[in-house]
């Protein structure tokens, strides 16, 4: 029953930020002969083209692009100083944790609720041809592809330690196939942050985007408080969600996949890491 109303709770608010959003967002008004199958066809195509489009990227990297890289694995590697305080921090507070939102973190950020949530997101805007609903639809489930991807590779390629396992934050054993290897990067950080970033890119309000962001901070945040993931997990994961999000946004609207007005407003994200300032810094 927990999980049950857990999961229920999750859609609700899943589904009450998508009723905001179709009555906050003009959509551009589809014809009547635009059939369900034919809108259906022309989403798959490109969520199939989104993913690919991020999966490539690598190979058309500039120095520029290098560099960021480099300052995400530097930066990365700094914030490990925090791991073991930020963690000591979390298990003294656990208590003092509400377990609701705790509970409401994991199941969330379970992929089965994750793409429960989103099919019934596309299946309401499919139904009612609302074009904004279904092209945000589109954005999480090929981002949500692409990070999957990427933190399956990881997990198993970097075989980190968790921090509830007894081993130290730098302890590595990759290709082990052993669960408590299992900790970088985190699953239910890139999946919640790949919804609220994909979300979030729809609204120009700041106090919107602020709430959803809040929402989509619950699985992290969760996650530590459980002693299931270091802050460097949480951070790197946080991180690589904006790009490809962002990567896959900026991808539909040059191919002109979907008909609407680029918003004249937006988030500008930029890695940041100096002497006293670690982070993913977003200028609204």
């Amino acid at each position: 029953m927990k999980k049950a109303s857990l999961l229920i709770l999750g859609i609700g608010v899943w589904f009450g930020m998508s009723s905001i959003h179709a009555q906050s967002l003009e959509s551009t008004p589809q014809k009547d002969s635009t059939s369900i199958w034919e809108l259906a066809k022309h989403d798959f195509k490109y969520t199939l083209k989104g993913v690919g489009h991020s999966i490539t990227r690598p190979v058309h990297w500039k120095g520029d692009d290098f560099g960021k890289l480099g300052i995400l694995v530097i930066g990365t590697a700094s914030l490990s100083l925090m791991d073991n305080p930020i963690r000591d921090l979390a298990q003294n507070n656990r208590q003092d944790f509400p377990k609701v939102i705790r509970d409401f973190g994991w199941y969330f950020g379970s992929p089965q609720n994750y793409f429960a949530a989103n099919a019934g997101l596309y299946t309401f805007g499919l139904l009612t041809k609302n074009e904004k609903v279904r092209k945000t639809s589109v954005l999480i489930i090929s981002s949500s592809i692409t990070t999957g991807i990427i933190q399956s590779i990881g997990k198993t390629a970097f075989g980190r330690a968790r921090p509830g396992s007894g081993l130290k934050h730098l302890d590595f054993n990759p290709f082990s196939g052993k669960s408590r290897y299992r900790s970088f990067p985190s699953g239910h950080t890139i999946l919640s942050m790949t919804m609220a970033h994909s979300i979030a890119k729809q609204f120009e309000n700041t106090w919107v985007k602020v709430g959803i962001y809040t929402i989509g901070s619950i699985p992290p945040i969760s996650r530590i408080i459980d002693d299931a993931h270091w802050i460097t997990d949480i951070a790197f994961s946080t991180a690589i969600s904006i790009i490809v999000v962002d990567s896959i946004d900026k991808f539909l609207f040059e191919e002109e996949a979907y008909d609407y007005p680029k918003k004249k407003k937006a988030i500008s994200w930029n890695l940041r890491f100096s002497t006293n300032q670690i982070g993913i810094v977003g200028t609204f």
